[in-house]
């Protein structure tokens, strides 16, 4: 029997009725302020997330992508020098690498939980290594005790891409407080998602904020001064506004996408499918952006999946050395083998908060009833 009602990954058009309305309201607040670029939304915005994160810094972005990029340029990242990170993350972490005109160095990923391995990091340490950039996939903080260690000894920069990580924390830290800065994504589909693209930095350093506020606005020090080549990758203060609505919802979004992940983990028993690790202690540690699985049969699961109204999609098929513009990048030595059998079998599953339980023992069982 065809299956009419669809899980899908995301359900914007369900969001509460309350947020929509406070959303609306915020634009209207905004369009009538008179002041659309760099006011009192984004400065307000700002304020509200370095607080929620416990970070002293917060510089608001065009989107994470110009996070990473004003951060490493920042700390005058470039040039002649190196930043080690994955293959397993969206191509915008190295793009942003590359744009800096550093050159980014790829490190083989943990079979376990598909995050950088420190093992393969240490491999990949040259004399020109400048910073690890670390990816808390899936919106699992990574090994930060181990990869902080590191660059402690090597004397060389920890920095976190956060993109998918918001709300994740660590021995009471959040996500984004381990490095010298942390890059944020609020596209769409993150758990503290825009109406459209934005980002932020956030960190602990005054200087290094100071020299991000500046690199964001073509960079200023004060109106029409240019001490450095900036660019132009501002928050908007339309997309401040409802962020600042969002944020209200953000840790009972979590606590539902927590809810959603352990549900599934409890009741997916399928051998021919295996699941990404939550976390059994310290179960903050991961905010589930996403929810993946592994499997050998991933294009017959996915259209069992969809032939039964489940929709899921594979984050990421492609590995970042596998791209035409990064095929000639050094690595690992040993090569990235763990990345690409992880790029080869990973499929996600819909886990966002507007999922009714219903809908989760839905996707259960047509998982579960997954035969080849």
């Amino acid at each position: 029997m065809a299956v009419t009602n669809t899980v899908t990954m995301n359900d914007f058009k369900g969001e509460p009725e309350a947020l929509i309305a406070a959303q609306v309201a915020a634009c209207e607040r905004v369009l009538r302020s008179g002041w659309w670029i760099l006011g009192q939304e984004v400065a307000q915005f700002e304020s509200e997330w370095q607080k929620w994160l416990g970070t002293d810094h917060a510089v608001g972005c065009a989107n994470g992508l110009d996070a990473i990029e004003i951060g490493l340029r920042a700390l005058a990242i470039g040039p002649g020098d190196e930043v080690i990170t994955t293959p397993m993350t969206a191509f915008a972490t190295v793009l942003a690498i590359l744009r800096a005109g550093a050159t980014a160095v790829l490190a083989d990923v943990s079979p376990s939980d598909a995050m950088l391995d420190p093992a393969s990091v240490k491999r990949c340490l040259s004399p020109r290594t400048k910073a690890i950039l670390l990816v808390h996939l899936y919106g699992q903080i990574g090994p930060v005790e181990e990869l902080g260690a590191l660059a402690k000894q090597q004397g060389v920069w920890l920095l976190e891409d956060c993109a998918q990580a918001h709300g994740a924390r660590w021995q009471g830290a959040s996500a984004g407080s381990f490095g010298s800065f942390a890059a944020w994504s609020f596209y769409p589909t993150k758990n503290l998602g825009a109406v459209g693209d934005g980002g932020a930095l956030t960190t602990c350093d005054a200087t290094l904020a100071q020299t991000a506020r500046s690199l964001r606005n073509y960079g200023q020090s004060v109106r029409y001064h240019h001490p450095l080549v900036g660019m132009n990758s501002r928050l908007d203060e339309l997309q401040a506004a409802i962020l600042r609505e969002r944020l209200r919802y953000l840790q009972q979004w979590i606590t539902r996408r927590r809810q959603v992940a352990d549900t599934y983990s409890a009741g997916i028993r399928n051998p021919l499918v295996t699941l990404m690790p939550v976390p059994s202690t310290d179960r903050e540690r991961h905010a589930n952006h996403l929810f993946v699985v592994t499997t050998q049969h991933r294009e017959r699961l996915q259209a069992h999946l969809k032939g039964n109204g489940v929709e899921s999609l594979i984050h990421y098929p492609i590995p970042v050395h596998a791209q035409e513009p990064c095929r000639e990048l050094r690595r690992d030595p040993q090569g990235l083998g763990q990345a690409e059998k992880h790029a080869a079998t990973c499929l996600s599953l819909p886990c966002h908060p507007g999922l009714a339980d219903e809908q989760v023992r839905h996707v259960i069982e047509m998982v579960n009833q997954f035969k080849i």
